[in-house]
């Protein structure tokens, strides 16, 4: 039985993503799904448009953005009928992108927006089914520095192991994550108050 819990090729484990033609390429609807869906196996175009439903002149296009952005490549070839298919492959697990460092055109707050839509539609399903497993919680904690960096690097390990898990079953689900500071307002500790 393959092991569906990683890729069917060889990918490096993180990619830092701060090109401008990388971040275009990446950041459009399409190409992102494309992305999704090639870090499950490799793909050719064919099986990608087939399971998008979109033509594959179109999906060629796409296919050729990430590939020019070095986001996606060629993992193998295939003999099919005196042609050649080409199966696409992400180049790396994880693209690690940075907002800190410089204006990406890219609002902080694009897979927030993304996740949100994604999370009314599966709300309103919910409630027609209701066996399936959805949850949504937001918690604040005012904790020392140190704390917080543990916390950020469990929920990134957190995320890598779901994004791990062995593949299965007939729906995809989602996880998001983030982490940041707030202004939230605290009470004083005890004994701080006069």
């Amino acid at each position: 039985m393959a092991d569906h819990s990683a890729p069917d090729y060889e990918l490096e484990e993180t990619l830092t993503v701060d090109q401008p033609e990388q971040l275009r390429a990446l950041f459009e609807e399409t190409r992102r799904s494309i992305i999704h869906l090639l870090l499950e196996r490799a793909a050719t175009i064919t099986e990608l448009a087939a399971t998008m439903d979109m033509p594959k002149g179109t999906m060629g296009h796409h296919v050729g953005v990430l590939a020019e952005a070095g986001l996606i490549r060629v993992v193998r070839t295939k003999k099919v009928r005196a042609i050649e298919a080409k199966y696409y492959g992400r180049t790396a697990r994880t693209f690690m992108i940075n907002f800190r460092d410089r204006d990406l055109g890219i609002a902080p707050d694009h897979f927030l927006v993304t996740a949100e839509a994604e999370f009314v539609a599966a709300s309103a399903s919910y409630r027609d089914h209701e066996d399936s497993p959805i949850m949504s919680t937001l918690r604040y904690a005012r904790i020392p520095d140190d704390r917080a960096a543990e916390w950020l690097f469990r929920l990134g390990e957190l995320t890598q192991e779901f994004a791990s898990e062995t593949r299965g079953g007939d729906t995809t689900y989602a996880m998001l994550a983030a982490f940041y500071p707030t202004e939230h307002p605290h009470l004083p500790d005890v004994g701080e108050t006069s």
